[in-house]
């Protein structure tokens, strides 16, 4: 283009106006705002994902499913005797027609009365007529309850339910907890020997001629 042309190009182009640059401006503006809006979701408070997970609280957990827990052992509770010789006879049998599997073994639901003997440290044996002479029953009334029984006695509690590890055994904790504010906190567990008990609890078969049972109904007389 010669210089001629140049000139005149540069005379025909006027400058925008002061409105004319406030209308593109605004028009920027508008189409930024938009972009923001459409690419923001707009999450209602009642949206979970709005208020995150829900933590895991152990003494709620305990509270809300003891009874439940307590209820599914007393149905499934078999006859000691009755359990006795069926795990003598076969214990694989044995577990697969009394037992829920669990990570530790077959835990089975039981109930018997007996005659307290010594206890240490809260743990008593129990004398039961009509077992065989070589089977140690013993139950476990705290202060300290361990195991995790209770949760895994009805089945109706499995790993898939909690977020990690630490959650499932502190939901069988809960339970231990809970047992203890339900059950045992009216029974004078440290005044037992020689008495006579009524026990329904669930052990879990590591030694067939050792039983320790977690209780969930006691009755003395």
């Amino acid at each position: 283009m010669s210089a001629a042309r140049e000139t005149a190009a540069k005379k025909r182009r006027k400058p925008l106006s002061k409105n004319a640059r406030r209308g593109i401006l605004a028009g920027v503006v508008v189409v930024a705002v938009l972009g923001i809006a459409l690419g923001t979701k707009v999450v209602s408070t009642d949206d979970p994902l709005a208020q995150g997970s829900v933590q895991f609280d152990p003494a709620t957990f305990g509270a809300e499913n003891f009874p439940t827990v307590q209820e599914g052992v007393e149905e499934r509770a078999v006859d000691a005797v009755t359990l006795a010789e069926a795990i003598a006879a076969d214990p694989e049998a044995a577990a697969a027609e009394y037992a829920v599997q669990s990570s530790g073994g077959p835990v089975f639901s039981v109930e018997f009365e007996g005659v307290v003997g010594e206890g240490q440290s809260g743990i008593y044996e129990v004398a039961v007529e009509g077992v065989r002479a070589d089977l140690l029953i013993r139950v476990q009334t705290g202060p300290a309850i361990n195991g995790t029984e209770l949760r895994d006695a009805t089945g109706d509690i499995a790993f898939g339910q909690f977020t990690n590890q630490i959650e499932y055994q502190n939901a069988a904790a809960a339970l231990n907890d809970e047992l203890k504010i339900e059950v045992l906190a009216d029974v004078d567990t440290t005044a037992l020997t020689g008495k006579t008990v009524s026990i329904t609890g669930a052990f879990t078969l590591v030694n067939p001629s050792g039983w320790l049972v977690t209780p969930v109904k006691v009755d003395v007389e």
